[in-house]
């Protein structure tokens, strides 16, 4: 599957330091330590709507992850996947009376315009879930020929994980059994299907229904994937076990996280899956979470339509902290617009405050963490202080073209063109 274009990334004097993330497993705050190419796979979008904000928090974050690595020295080996066949994609094209195929090309095409758009970096590796069903029904063949998935008796064709051979299950969310039923019930699981050895299996492969689309599947059977197998592959055949970085928004923690880990490390029979886990907060609208099933959505494509600047939609964003759960208000984005128009008179001065100041700054605060919002301080106050010297001796000839610099490497926003 096609990416989309890369943003060009200035390069900086010297390298930032090891980037130190909160990991859900462990539940605190970890120093990464990747080989010479970092390996990260966040979780992408089910194609049945445009981008909205809350889309794009995450992916924003985990660029940061991205951009503070590649200034650390490293090389970074990106995976995303696009889960393009799903319940949600079935029911919108139903409702809409639409192929669900043009329906899940066009929300691709419209997600790719908006990470763009964003400036955010692409994926190395851009999967879509139904061009990888092959290795999927190949990995699904495996568990059940070890005995650690079953194939329900009621000739449906559905095929579960089963978790109580699953050792060392509900590591990654740490989370007890009610919690982990209530929200496999939330999300998408099925704790109440008649015939499940566990009610909390999840399901490996959903044989073919009426009026479904279907795949030759396991032991001859014509069907579909089941969500988190498809993560577990993909990730599998790109970037291999132990990658340093599994990403997503939080409520991706349980089950998808924790059964996509289940899936792999039965299948290599070595942990982890990942070696850290890490996830952002959700974005509200009116005091609720932003979703899909609540229709409260702002869709990235709109405010671009309606002419927004989308680096002041990228700094509204960044300008609360990754794991923090926040509120959109048009004061947010009012008060992002003002910041960037700042920044941009300072950055256009031929002179300003020292930058060295600033490049520390902004090094030290984003490798913390992802601290966007002292990332953000360190900037305003770069800027208050180069306009209010105005082009005075004491001003660095370098530092507005040094600054505009760290600002685009770092936190991925332009300045220098308005």
């Amino acid at each position: 599957m096609l990416s989309w274009p890369a943003p060009l990334l200035p390069t900086l004097p010297g390298t930032g330091p090891a980037l130190r993330l909160h990991d859900t497993a462990r539940d605190e705050v970890v120093a990464t330590s990747p080989d010479r190419v970092a390996r990260m796979y966040v979780c992408g979008i089910t194609p049945y709507d445009a981008t909205h904000l809350g889309h794009a928090a995450t992916y924003l974050a985990f660029d940061l992850v991205n951009r503070v690595w590649r200034d650390a020295g490293h090389a970074v080996h990106y995976v995303q996947n696009v889960t393009d066949i799903d319940d949600p994609l079935l029911e919108r094209a139903a409702r809409d009376g639409e192929d669900w195929v043009v329906l899940a090309m066009r929300e691709t095409a419209l997600f790719r315009e908006d990470m763009t758009a964003l400036r955010v970096l692409p994926p190395d590796d851009y999967v879509g879930a139904v061009e990888a069903i092959p290795r999927i029904v190949a990995h699904i063949e495996s568990l059940l020929d070890e005995g650690l998935a079953y194939a329900l008796d009621d000739g449906t064709g559905d095929v579960y994980h089963d978790v109580a051979r699953a050792p060392g299950f509900g590591g990654e969310s740490g989370y007890d059994e009610a919690t982990m039923l209530r929200f496999f019930a939330e999300r998408g699981g099925d704790p109440d299907r008649a015939g499940k050895r566990n009610r909390l299996d999840p399901l490996l492969w959903r044989g073919q229904r009426p009026g479904e689309p279907s795949w030759a599947g396991p032991r001859g059977t014509q069907g579909r994937p089941g969500w988190h197998i498809e993560c577990a592959t993909i990730a599998l055949d790109t970037i291999g076990m132990g990658f340093d970085l599994q990403g997503g928004g939080s409520d991706l923690v349980f089950p998808h996280h924790e059964y996509s880990a289940v899936h792999a490390e039965a299948l290599t029979a070595t942990k982890p899956f990942a070696k850290a886990y890490v996830h952002a907060a959700m974005i509200g609208l009116d005091g609720e979470k932003m979703s899909k099933s609540r229709g409260n959505l702002v869709f990235v494509s709109k405010l671009r339509g309606e002419g927004v600047d989308p680096m002041a939609i990228r700094l509204a964003l960044l300008s609360g902290h990754y794991r923090t759960d926040r509120a959109w208000t048009p004061q947010l984005l009012t008060e992002a617009e003002q910041r960037l128009a700042t920044w941009r008179r300072a950055v256009a001065l031929p002179a300003g405050a020292a930058a060295a100041p600033v490049l520390t700054g902004l090094r030290e605060r984003l490798s913390d963490d992802l601290d966007t919002p002292g990332a953000i301080a360190v900037v305003d106050g770069w800027a208050a202080r180069t306009l209010a010297a105005g082009e005075g001796p004491a001003q660095d000839e370098g530092a507005p073209g040094i600054v505009g610099d760290a600002v685009d490497a770092l936190l991925g926003i332009s300045v220098q063109d308005a």
